[in-house]
């Protein structure tokens, strides 16, 4: 378990679209450019093995687009070579962080300096979502799954804590990176529900105001 003395003030930083990491959740990741390969080799030379995914933003940055004010890091849990050198990986979340700047140096991928105060939560136990109705939310889900032509296995589905349930649907449904990154930002599991339930709901509509699904 992470405390946040065992949290570095400055880490490196991964910009994926739409790629989102939560706490207490896993990312599977393909990693095959040059810089991102060096970037997984020196995460792995540091006891912590961190690294922050973040979304990019359309402003200008040091080296590209802009970044989102708030990632979130993971460890490096798992990782295999593929014979033609690139990895496979997975990142175990750890904890939300804020970017406080860009750092200049001589790496080729992205580091940042980040501040984990606010976030003291995401190192603690599973959250739990006293307020949710799972026959109404397993319902919407089963509407989505079916516009969408999605499979799933609703057994698991139903059986899953609320965390694990709320943040998979988050992370791995298609949605736009801005609504990732209000998944991201949620103050609590309620709340990311809660968002997750709006973007549904607005997807079944048409996401522009066509028809409603019946």
């Amino acid at each position: 378990m992470f405390k946040v003395t065992d949290l570095p003030g400055t880490i490196p930083v991964f910009p994926l679209p739409g790629a989102l990491l939560l706490p207490r959740s896993r990312l599977p990741l393909h990693i095959f450019e040059p810089r991102y390969l060096a970037m997984l080799d020196d995460a792995l030379k540091t006891p912590g093995r961190l690294i922050g995914m973040v979304q990019p933003n359309e402003v200008p940055g040091r080296d590209g687009p802009g970044l989102q004010s708030i990632g979130c890091v993971g460890r490096v849990t798992q990782f295999s070579e593929t014979e033609d050198g690139r990895y496979l990986i997975t990142l175990a979340g750890i904890s939300r962080f804020r970017v406080v700047r860009e750092v200049e140096g001589f790496t080729p991928y992205r580091r940042c300096e980040v501040s984990w105060d606010g976030f003291e939560k995401d190192l603690g136990a599973a959250e739990r979502d006293p307020g949710v109705d799972r026959g109404a939310l397993m319902a919407l889900l089963e509407r989505y799954f079916e516009s969408m032509d999605l499979s799933t296995d609703w057994e698991t589905l139903r059986d899953a804590e609320d965390e694990l349930l709320i943040n998979s649907l988050s992370m791995l449904l298609d949605f736009a990176p801005e609504d990732k990154q209000a998944l991201l930002e949620a103050p609590s599991l309620a709340t990311r529900r809660e968002t997750l339930v709006t973007l549904i709901e607005f997807a079944l509509r048409g996401g522009a105001g066509e028809d409603m699904i019946q």
